[in-house]
């Protein structure tokens, strides 16, 4: 998605970093709340849904209404996400299949007149839907399989950091994005949190 942004040399970096900014105030704001009126921790362990954040919502409003109108805004934004990760799925298909990485790339990699890679995207949905189903098989495999799914993109955001930290960094400072010391800083963070997530 970087080749289509202008001048993604020093835009992306930004986005990145605003988006990691915006989104630890946002978890803040919306944790503390949570922890303030937070039930039996029994009672969440027992929820067949796995879904902590609902009942939690409710236990403290009272009201399925209200508990609702309050939910509403994660629904908002959980397809926002959808969006963007459909979007970000695309692109990554299309990409792979310009180069011709996947089978059947002379299907993904076609462009339509919008300039959507509409075919790549149609994939991407397909498996979507297909993952979906075996939540309705067994619970059990798809948050096993969804585990993985963590597991393997925390490895994938570690490796490059793991590289770049091996190279003394080199290639970051000749880059025309480059946080300094505070970027070492964040790269060392990121790495304990990635081994905290894979101990877990």
């Amino acid at each position: 998605m970087c080749e289509e942004v202008q001048q993604p040399s020093t835009q992306v970096p930004k986005a990145i970093v605003g988006t990691v900014i915006l989104n630890t105030l946002a978890g803040f704001l919306f944790l503390i709340p949570l922890v303030f009126v937070l039930p039996d921790t029994s009672v969440l362990n027992a929820l067949q849904s796995g879904q902590p954040v609902p009942a939690i919502i409710k236990s403290a409003i009272g009201n399925p209404v209200g508990s609702f109108l309050l939910l509403l805004p994660l629904v908002v934004l959980s397809l926002l996400c959808v969006v963007g990760c459909t979007t970000a799925v695309s692109r990554s298909t299309w990409a792979f299949a310009r180069d011709g990485g996947i089978p059947g790339s002379k299907w993904w990699r076609q462009v339509n007149n919008d300039g959507v890679p509409f075919n790549a995207m149609m994939l991407g949905m397909v498996v979507q839907i297909l993952l979906g189903f075996i939540y309705f098989g067994s619970t059990t495999a798809f948050n096993a399989f969804t585990g993985v799914g963590v597991i393997t993109l925390t490895l994938s955001y570690a490796c490059p950091i793991v590289v770049s930290l091996a190279g003394g960094r080199r290639q970051v400072k000749n880059g025309q994005f480059n946080c300094g010391t505070l970027g070492l800083v964040c790269n060392i963070i990121a790495l304990g949190k990635n081994e905290t997530l894979l101990h877990w």
